[in-house]
């Protein structure tokens, strides 16, 4: 009987630049290879098709995961005009769309400018959103049909980076719950030429961008302390939010589940730090000031 690998108490966030072909469940399963974490887990599908940014949770960071869930995204995406796709992207039928014209650079922007702010969008059937337990596309792929609702989406920033032989380079910031695949599929429908998904790369998840990632092959031929070395503290995760110090008395009082009467801090999530500037997990302060523990790490 083989023996079972040992597993570490890992804390801490991979930042991975995930390559093309590679699913988000397979990217996880290569850090939890390379890092022999207790508990690991990644914060975002990205399709196999798509690259990009790819924050990995190791341990005590994973209680913090869903918070980077919660922030805006960014992405580089490219359309190409002049077909659809069953899918939105280049996994589906591909059909091709009768064009007299194309449309031009002007015609486009004048479009891309009509997707920004917020708005309903109707998410895909195929996606991994659940209908009775089961994902969308597996229905999708035997050919059903299932009735979904609209989503409130924002799309902060639209611009066109490349306009060249039929295809739109874009740059795009939205909200979380965004589809890129749907947005491309909205703008070729509006340009009457069609449009699908033929590049996608997230390039940021609220205050983390994708140069601070490495490439998850990259780090298959690394030695063990650079390894370490990319370890990202866990409250990487949550840099967008504000930041309070605990004096040591108050340290105590939080972890002991009371509440803190602060002044000259606005209402809102924080991230708290023990004197040492130690990383204790974040706190919610009501619009009076009163101070509670929202999400605590383990320590010693």
């Amino acid at each position: 009987m083989k023996p079972k690998r040992k597993r570490f108490d890992v804390n801490g966030v991979v930042l991975v630049d995930k390559p093309l072909g590679y699913s988000s469940n397979q990217t996880l399963a290569l850090v939890k290879k390379y890092f022999n974490p207790k508990k690991a887990g990644h914060t975002g599908t990205l399709d196999p098709l798509a690259t990009g940014l790819l924050p990995v949770c190791l341990g005590e960071a994973t209680k913090f995961s869903s918070f980077l869930l919660e922030s805006d995204k960014s992405y580089e995406a490219s359309i190409k005009l002049g077909f659809i796709s069953s899918t939105g992207d280049s996994e589906g039928e591909i059909e091709p769309i009768k064009i007299k014209n194309f449309p031009t650079l002007e015609e486009v922007q004048k479009v891309i400018n009509s997707f920004l702010g917020y708005q309903e969008q109707l998410p895909p059937m195929f996606s991994a959103l659940k209908f009775k337990g089961k994902p969308l596309y597996e229905y999708a792929r035997k050919g059903e049909n299932i009735d979904r609702k609209k989503r409130k989406i924002n799309i902060t920033s639209l611009k066109i980076k490349e306009y060249k032989d039929n295809i739109i380079h874009i740059n795009v910031s939205c909200s979380k719950g965004t589809y890129i695949r749907v947005l491309a599929n909205d703008i070729g429908a509006c340009l009457k030429t069609g449009g699908y998904l033929v590049g996608l790369r997230r390039s940021a998840i609220g205050k983390i961008t994708i140069q601070e990632a490495v490439n998850i092959n990259l780090i298959e031929e690394m030695n063990t302390q650079s390894r370490k070395d990319l370890i990202q503290p866990i409250d990487t995760l949550i840099r967008e939010f504000g930041k309070i110090i605990l004096e040591e008395k108050d340290v105590k009082a939080i972890k002991d589940g009371r509440t803190l009467l602060l002044k000259n801090y606005g209402e809102g999530i924080y991230r708290l730090y023990a004197n040492e500037d130690i990383f204790l997990g974040l706190g919610s302060l009501d619009l009076y000031g009163y101070l509670k523990a929202k999400r605590l790490r383990a320590t010693n």
